[in-house]
C-alpha cells in the first residue's frame, strides 16, 4: 500500500511537467497562427458581409465587400446604407487609407489612428484593415489547451514585438486544432488590461473552405455595446492583380 501511495504521489508531481512538455514550441505556435491566417484568407479572398453595430439606445447595420491578396493587400468597400455607400479602406503593406466620398477626400491612416473605431463600430482600423499583422508583428507562445463551443483549441499568447506598429500589446487567441479557425480572441492594451473580446460562431463551408461566418466583438467596459459581423458569401484563391489595391481603384469602386 505504501508503494502504491508513493507511485501515485510521483505521478501527481510529474503530470504538470508532462502536460507542459506536450505543448507546442514557440516556433510551432507561430506556425499555428500562420495556418490560422491562411485558413481565413487563402492566397486571395473576396467576401460579402453585413456589420451590425449594437448600442443600448440604437442599432445600425452596414453592408460591405472586402478583398485581400496575401498578407499585405486588402480593400474594404461599404455598399449600404446610402449615407455611407462608397466609403472604402485600403491597405498596401504598411500604409493604410480611408476614402470618404461625401467630402471626396482620401485620409491616410497614421499609426496614431490605428486604435480609432472603424466606421463607428467596435472594430478598430487595426482590427479590420491590418489583420495580418498578428503573424508578422507578434511573437507567439502556446499557453494551454482549452475547449470553445465544443471545439478543441490551442490558446496562444501573441505579444507585440518591440516597435511594431500595432494597437494591442498582447492578443490571446483560441485557435481550433481541427480547422485552425480563430474561435475567440482577447485584446490587451499597453497596460495589459483586457479591452475587447471577439468570438466566432456558425462554422460553414464557403468558397471551398470552412469559415466562421459570424464574429462578435464586445468591449469589456461598455455594457450593451457589441458589433456583429456576418459573412454571406466568400471566394478564395482566385487571380487578382496588385493594381486592384490602389488609391484610384479605392475611389472608383462601386457596388
Amino acid at each position: 500500500m505504501r508503494y502504491l501511495s508513493a507511485c501515485f504521489t510521483l505521478l501527481w508531481l510529474l503530470f504538470p511537467l508532462t502536460s507542459f512538455a506536450a505543448l507546442p514550441s514557440p516556433e510551432q505556435a507561430t506556425q499555428i497562427v500562420e495556418q490560422s491566417d491562411q485558413a481565413m484568407r487563402g492566397e486571395s479572398s473576396y467576401t460579402v458581409s453585413t456589420m451590425e453595430i449594437v448600442r443600448p439606445e440604437w442599432t445600425r447595420s452596414m453592408s460591405m465587400k472586402s478583398w485581400t491578396k496575401g498578407k499585405e493587400l486588402s480593400m474594404v468597400l461599404v455598399t449600404a446604407p446610402a449615407k455611407d455607400k462608397g466609403s472604402a479602406s485600403l491597405k498596401r503593406e504598411r500604409e493604410m487609407w480611408n476614402w470618404v466620398p461625401t467630402i471626396e477626400r482620401v485620409i491616410k491612416i497614421a499609426p496614431s489612428m490605428l486604435s480609432q473605431s472603424w466606421m463607428g463600430s467596435d472594430f478598430t482600423n487595426d482590427d479590420l484593415i491590418n489583420q495580418s499583422s498578428i503573424v508578422v508583428d507578434y511573437s507567439h507562445a502556446v499557453v494551454r489547451q482549452d475547449n470553445f463551443d465544443n471545439d478543441d483549441v490551442w490558446v496562444i499568447d501573441a505579444v507585440a514585438k518591440p516597435n511594431a506598429p500595432v494597437v494591442w500589446s498582447k492578443v490571446r487567441l483560441w485557435i481550433s486544432k481541427e480547422n485552425h479557425l480563430q474561435r475567440k480572441v482577447e485584446f490587451f492594451d499597453e497596460f495589459e488590461d483586457l479591452v475587447n473580446v471577439m468570438q466566432t460562431f456558425d462554422i460553414k463551408e464557403m468558397g471551398g473552405r470552412l469559415l466562421a461566418t459570424k464574429m462578435e466583438m464586445i468591449p469589456v467596459d461598455k455594457q450593451g455595446h457589441k458589433t456583429v459581423m456576418t459573412t454571406h458569401q466568400a471566394q478564395f484563391d482566385f487571380d487578382i492583380g496588385d493594381d486592384f489595391f490602389s488609391l484610384s481603384q479605392m475611389k472608383s469602386l462601386r457596388e
